[in-house]
């Protein structure tokens, strides 16, 4: 097979998204990519998440291994500068010259920013890339006064942003509502008062007209069209993008009067060697998408037709639906009723903030719609929007809350597409269970695609799956694995409930076999939530999972990580030392975590006793970086030190890190307090967080950052130190009473019938009758906890476990390898002669 040269401009989402639908047929292309972002694609719709701590890295969305697997020459920060059409060769910003057979434009869009008076003065900004994050971010940090200029999606992300960082913050819009493009005028008016209720002001109806500097440089002021001016010192502009498309005009493709590449619905150029796809391209219906979706199916559709297949992008589906400050926004479909013969059908509560509005035919057909606030029925009602079906029943109907899903996915019809990031209908899911053999939802993601984009179909999924396997006589398990036909929080009620103190109790009485990897660490962790023992006593041992198995955390080449407590991050210099020493000693690997705390890496088995023992006699207490458990509260300096500081979050750090050390759970648990609305503790992003206000404390629940990053929820205002204290008790055990298996707080809070509210009621307002059992949980957990490595010492028979092998004790195991690097040492790669490090001898160089 002879093989082609194949040309891709830009490696953003679209551009790895047609790599990857390329190389799903048998290679026949050899790739070049060109890129002017100095790192490999990443994802842009969760952008916003770096600043509450998600990484780059954790960005990527290129799978490791990908390029190179697929001989893809990725060129980093090397932008295609010229396009020779005739001599088909691409001229890039180093001097390269690059012949293709194929070239894919896929060089997406610039930020607009208006050309008034100032714009470019220091402290201006845009926000496309992470690059132009950590300018905001650093100009944030001497800046009191933020504005947004644009109220569409990403200009309220970016508001969020700088809220988050502390900055009194303003949205500057031009049209007469936020997010003009998405929602009418009564879901703006509900958008906009449930922002002002933020502390974010809002100005809608007023134009920038010039921005203001001062002697410096930087910005002072912007003045409005409206006649009124903001002091501010930072602008970051989000007013909307435009298509990249100078390349293809200086080598004379076809462009949109407003900008664009032409192409055909085969996503084709004038050129026939030459496709354009994602945000640069004038789709055939005459259109730019600014969105990922019709950007992943005008990826698909060249990649089909690069490997033999005949596809067409001829329009796409432009709903959305996100979370902007904490509200919950949608539209899909004929959202603004311009269908001729449209009618309306509308439900609004102003005291819940939530507006909800259909789009319906004459003869009952759902067109379209907006959801402001209460956004759970979208999964649902967007497919039967986009098919254009029958209403199931009265429209009104699908919009009162207690309602919303009684209609459930078997309303849908089988063309209805459920997942519109893959393009994949309810008949492909359907196919997949009845005719292909899946049984779970893993396993209807892994074999459709659908769920895997930006996740909002997950839940639709999740009962289309379930109803599909129901239809087919085949019983849906609700049980937490094989051996046990309940649920998590099931057999957490009879535990709690029976007194039951072992597994093989529960397991003869409630469950059938020997048990599994899945049931048993859950009820080990269930056990120990219910304070029954330390994990390394007679059967619970066995329980555990690697890290609990050890009290450490194992690595990739087979040594633990040792991280002790440092409740609030506050540590004395006599502390640091001794940790110091220790590493040293051992000859430890040392990194300062993302949650003020320090990490001793390369310890062997047999060796975690006696660091656990320095550290011990100096003070410090296992950090549960192991365990389903309390891991960090970090904290900023607060009151104490810091001028904008109204709090003491030091000492509140320090005593919720105290209470809740060692509390077992489902899933780990992360919390954080800020001193004031800066935020610098990142609150927001965490399982619990709190943040100071001049009356008290403003409590957050259900957030969390990595894969699938949500801000925490606001569940109370300005609470007393000992009201915020009982409310956090409350939370947490409640959570670990109702939430299933390795399920973090956040997707626990977004599945809890009723939400935020329903949670409110129950631990605020004891609407349940369960809070004194709540309360009564926690202070068993309180009064009974004990240091697990502390106690690990005080018992030989627990100690005998620690070794690398049982028949020759003190001999390390000689698989554990390392090399020398920065001054410290890492895990020996498959391909290095690695050495066994048995002392700190293992001589280290800088590279």
């Amino acid at each position: 097979m002879t093989v082609k040269e194949l040309l891709l401009i830009g490696h953003g989402m679209v551009g790895q998204r047609f790599l990857e639908a390329l190389f799903e047929q048998p290679d026949k292309w050899r790739v070049t990519v060109l890129t002017e972002e100095p790192r490999p694609a990443y994802d842009r719709v969760h952008l916003t998440s770096w600043f509450s701590g998600t990484t780059a890295e954790e960005l990527s969305l290129c799978p490791p291994g990908f390029l190179s697997e697929h001989g893809i020459d990725l060129r980093l920060g090397d932008p295609a500068t010229a396009i020779d059409r005739a001599a088909r060769t691409v001229t890039t910003r180093s001097g390269t010259e690059l012949r293709y057979d194929a070239l894919v434009l896929a060089t997406g869009s610039y930020p607009f920013v208006p050309p008034v008076p100032g714009h470019d003065s220091a402290g201006c900004h845009v926000y496309r890339t992470i690059e132009d994050l950590e300018a905001i971010k650093s100009s944030a940090g001497s800046a009191r006064t933020g504005a947004v200029v644009g109220g569409g999606l990403l200009g309220l992300e970016a508001a969020g942003a700088l809220r988050a960082m502390g900055l009194e913050t303003h949205v500057v819009e031009f049209a007469p509502r936020l997010m003009a493009l998405q929602v009418d005028d009564g879901g703006g008016a509900v958008l906009r008062r449930k922002i002002e209720d933020l502390g974010v002001q809002v100005h809608t109806g007023a134009g920038t007209q010039r921005i203001e500097a001062g002697e410096d440089g930087s910005v002072r002021a912007m003045a409005l069209s409206d006649g009124s001016e903001l002091a501010v010192d930072l602008v970051v502009f989000s007013a909307g993008v435009r298509p990249r498309d100078q390349l293809a005009r200086d080598c004379g493709l076809p462009v949109g009067e407003r900008g664009g590449i032409v192409v055909d619905e085969h996503c084709r150029t004038e050129d026939e060697h030459i496709w354009a796809i994602g945000e640069c391209a004038l789709a055939v219906d005459g259109r730019v998408y600014g969105l990922v979706a019709p950007g992943y199916a005008m990826a698909d559709t060249v990649a089909r037709e690069l490997t033999g297949s005949s596809a067409e992008f001829t329009g796409a589906d432009t709903s959305t639906k996100l979370k902007l400050l904490g509200v919950d926004v949608a539209s899909f479909g004929d959202a603004m009723g311009t269908t001729e013969g449209a009618l309306e059908v509308l439900y609004a509560n102003s005291r819940a903030g939530v507006y909800k509005k259909l789009v319906v035919s004459s003869d009952g057909r759902l067109l379209g719609g907006v959801l402001v606030g209460d956004a759970d029925s979208y999964a649902t009602l967007r497919p039967l929007a986009i098919s254009k079906a029958q209403l199931p029943g009265p429209a009104e109907h699908l919009l009162v809350p207690a309602d919303a899903d009684t209609h459930g996915p078997l309303v849908l019809p089988d063309e209805a597409v459920v997942c519109s990031c893959h393009n994949v209908t309810k008949g492909t899911i359907t196919a997949a269970v009845s005719e292909q053999g899946m049984r779970t939802v893993p396993e209807v993601k892994k074999c459709t695609k659908a769920g895997t984009g930006c996740g909002s179909c997950v839940k639709l999924l999740s009962s289309i799956v379930d109803e599909e396997l129901a239809a087919g006589g085949i019983e849906v398990s609700r049980g937490l694995c094989e051996h046990f036909t309940h649920t998590r929080a099931e057999l957490y009620e009879i535990v709690r409930v029976k007194g039951i103190t072992g597994f093989s109790r529960l397991i003869d009485e409630h469950g059938t076999g020997e048990g599994c990897d899945i049931c048993k660490p859950t009820v080990a962790s269930i056990l120990a939530s219910l304070g029954n023992g330390h994990v390394l006593d007679g059967e619970q041992a066995a329980l555990q999972d690697t890290n609990d198995h050890f009290l450490a955390n194992l690595q990739r080449n087979g040594s633990y990580s040792v991280v002790p407590r440092i409740p609030g991050g506050e540590i004395t210099a006599g502390g640091l030392i001794t940790i110091g020493e220790i590493a040293r000693d051992y000859g430890l690997y040392t990194k300062i975590t993302g949650g003020q705390r320090v990490d001793l890496f390369g310890a062997t088995v047999d060796q975690l006793p006696g660091i656990w023992r320095r550290l011990v006699d100096a003070g410090f207490e296992s950090g549960h970086a192991y365990g389903k458990a309390l891991r960090t509260v970090k904290s900023c300096v607060g009151q104490a030190w810091c001028r904008y500081g109204v709090q003491d979050s030091v000492a509140l750090a320090i005593e919720l890190e105290l209470r809740y050390r060692g509390l077992r759970a489902p899933h780990k648990l992360k919390s954080a307090v800020s001193g004031c609305a800066r935020e610098c503790a990142e609150a927001q992003s965490k399982d619990f967080g709190v943040i100071a206000t001049a009356e008290g404390w403003n409590l957050y629940v259900g957030g969390n950052g990595g894969m699938t990053p949500r801000h925490a929820d606001l569940l109370a205002t300005d609470l007393d130190h000992e009201t915020l204290i009982r409310t956090i008790d409350r939370f947490l055990m409640f959570y670990i009473r109702t939430a299933d298996r390795l399920e973090r707080t956040a997707p626990w809070l977004d599945r809890l019938e009723g939400g935020l509210d329903h949670l409110r009621a129950v631990v605020m307002d004891d609407s349940l009758g369960i809070c004194a059992e709540l309360d009564e949980l926690m202070a068993r957990h309180v009064e009974t906890y004990q240091d697990e490595w502390a106690a690990t010492l005080a018992d030989p028979e627990r100690l005998r476990r620690f070794v690398s092998f049982a028949n020759a004790p003190g001999t390390p195991d000689p698989t554990v390898r390392f090399v020398p690097e920065r001054d410290q040492i890492r895990p020996a790669r498959p391909d290095e002669d690695g050495r066994v490090l048995i002392s700190p001898n293992l001589e280290v160089r800088s590279r």
